[in-house]
């Protein structure tokens, strides 16, 4: 397949930090694959200790390039979601709205409803980042991010996506989205972070996970009421942020009573 607008041919491509590997030179597998695959067990004496160096690596490059943003809110959705849907479409107008009111908008760099947000913020002058990940379909970071990091490691990633953020918001998504959205419900529950909010857009697309919780989790015992009360839905942009704003402040006002 050609390019139309420069006539070269898009090839196969997939990031390793630094480092950009193209056609026969990438490799069958990832780095967060050869860590984590049990097959791989004549490589643990081997070579593991020096992939705790690449580790730390990972983890000095997300402090330092992070280190110097602004207030942040992390944003999930769907990399398959195309650009004309619904949640793509409110994704640029939350984009767009953070970046009004102060926030820099952080996404995992990649299509869909990251794009749009990414592309929201950018274009309303606010700071956009896009912290990519290392894998076999990369497609690479979008065009709209102003700083953007490609990590090899899920779990690396994932702490900078926390670290760096005064909220989650979760659009419509997929595994990858769950994933975020669950480890962000896990870590205020269990209080390994400052509680902030978890806001869920796209209500009917949330509306059956909401009640499978409720009429089994909530039913069974295996959580509470307080834990539903971790998550809050709507499908309103402004609402949305304005959440964000009053738990900022309401942090700032506790933290100046200790």
């Amino acid at each position: 397949m050609t390019d139309s607008t420069n006539g070269r041919r898009h090839e196969p491509e997939r990031h390793r930090g630094a480092v950009t590997l193209r056609r026969e030179s990438i490799p069958p597998s990832t780095a967060d694959e050869k860590l984590l695959d049990s097959h791989h067990r004549r490589e643990w004496k081997t070579k593991d200790a020096w992939r705790a160096l690449r580790i730390l690596s990972e983890f000095v490059e997300g402090f330092d390039t992070l280190a110097d943003l602004p207030p942040a809110v992390s944003v999930f959705g769907s990399a398959r979601s195309k650009p004309d849907s619904p949640e793509c479409e409110m994704a640029a107008d939350l984009g767009a709205a953070l970046a009004e009111a102060g926030y820099a908008v952080i996404t995992g760099g990649g299509p869909g409803v990251m794009e749009a947000a990414n592309r929201g913020a950018t274009e309303a002058g606010g700071m956009s980042v896009g912290l990519g990940i290392e894998l076999p379909f990369e497609q690479g970071l979008n065009d709209w991010v102003d700083v953007g990091i490609d990590f090899r490691y899920f779990f690396v990633r994932k702490t900078m996506f926390v670290k760096y953020a005064q909220a989650f918001v979760v659009l419509p998504g997929g595994f990858g989205t769950l994933d975020e959205l669950f480890e962000a419900i896990t870590l205020v529950q269990t209080k390994k972070v400052t509680r902030f909010p978890v806001i869920l857009m796209g209500a009917d697309y949330w509306s059956g996970l909401l009640d499978w919780i409720r009429q089994t989790l909530l039913k069974d015992g295996k959580v509470s009421e307080s834990d539903l009360e971790l998550l809050q839905v709507t499908d309103d942009v402004e609402e949305a942020v304005q959440i964000i704003v009053d738990a900022d402040a309401a942090l700032a006002a506790a933290d100046g009573k200790r």
